[in-house]
């Protein structure tokens, strides 16, 4: 038997999809297992982010609203965590993939002496092991890597690689209990808002994605990105248009980009390469734009649109202002 222990990224009680999406999947996988899922939730606005993460399916919610979390760097949070995860015993730790994620989880698996597996995507389980799945590479493969023998084992989860399902019967919420005699030296003075993009285009509701069939950096900004403002979303990339330079890295969507799950996704120019799709085939609609209507992303769009993206697309922008005013 093997526990799931969530670890909770939040600021002031606001988090990102990824949270819901990690507590869903600590129920999974603590079933495989036959253990029990957990979270933690630390520093200023986690009994707030507790209640919520109720509607989830977690056996137990942790929560320390201790303000030295809020104001010294990254030691208060692995203390915390290291105390939950002794606690409950054997468990496979999963943290999001985001910069915050990647710092926590390494030091946490020092801590703990564990295994650590970065940006993945799924999980196997075969005789109470478990493997986690990742794309390694530049995602020329996808890797089965299995935890060593050991009592934990420690992954950075890739948001939107899983679907956020309610339904818990409200966990319980217990305090932890501060670690004694700790004492901390490094103090944060201000803080500095992440890189643009990483959490708007993994968050925005509608994402606008471009492709090389648009043939140049300029549709992004004149095409694309007037109708992703219309729509209230943000601008993508396939792999195609960032190796070409026309857009930065940050925007690109696929196997070795970024995983996007929004409501609507607007693939225009797109031709649907295996690559792209991995990235965004969770999303809720999915429209193509292109010019080929036998192209490969046809086969699993919900709608294609044959024609020329340049004079579609100005005219759809003007629609959705026009029942916007």
């Amino acid at each position: 038997m093997q526990h799931v222990v969530e670890v909770v990224e939040h600021r002031k009680g606001q988090t990102r999809k990824v949270t819901f999406e990690l507590a869903t999947q600590a129920r999974d996988l603590a079933d495989r297992l036959g253990g029990t899922a957990h979270a933690v939730v630390l520093g200023s606005g986690a009994a707030e982010l507790a209640e919520q993460l109720k509607a989830y399916p977690l056996d137990a919610v942790h929560v320390a609203e201790d303000p030295d979390v809020d104001a010294y760097l990254i030691d208060p949070t692995i203390d915390y965590v290291e105390a939950v995860a002794r606690a409950v015993g054997s468990a496979v730790i999963l943290v999001p993939n985001t910069m915050y994620g990647r710092d926590v989880a390494s030091r946490i698996a020092a801590r703990l002496g564990a295994g650590m597996v970065a940006d993945v995507t799924g999980f196997e389980v075969e005789g109470g092991r478990v493997a986690c799945v990742a794309p390694k590479l530049g995602g020329a493969t996808i890797t089965a890597c299995a935890f060593r023998d050991g009592e934990y084992g420690v992954a950075t989860v890739r948001p939107n690689a899983f679907a956020a399902q309610s339904g818990g019967a409200g966990a319980r919420v217990d305090a932890i209990e501060k670690p004694p005699g700790r004492r901390y030296a490094m103090r944060i003075e201000s803080e500095v808002e992440e890189a643009s993009d990483e959490l708007g285009l993994e968050e925005a509701p509608v994402v606008v994605s471009g492709g090389r069939g648009l043939g140049g950096a300029d549709p992004f900004r004149t095409l694309l990105k007037p109708l992703a403002d219309a729509l209230g979303g943000a601008v993508g990339a396939s792999r195609a248009a960032a190796d070409a330079g026309w857009v930065p890295y940050s925007l690109q969507i696929g196997q070795t980009g970024k995983t996007v799950s929004p409501k609507l996704y607007i693939a225009v120019g797109i031709s649907g390469a295996i690559q792209h799709k991995v990235g965004m085939r969770s999303s809720g609609t999915i429209v193509a734009v292109n010019k080929d209507g036998a192209a490969p992303i046809a086969e699993f769009s919900d709608l294609v649109v044959v024609g020329d993206a340049f004079a579609i697309i100005p005219e759809l922008t003007k629609l959705v202002e026009a029942a916007k005013a």
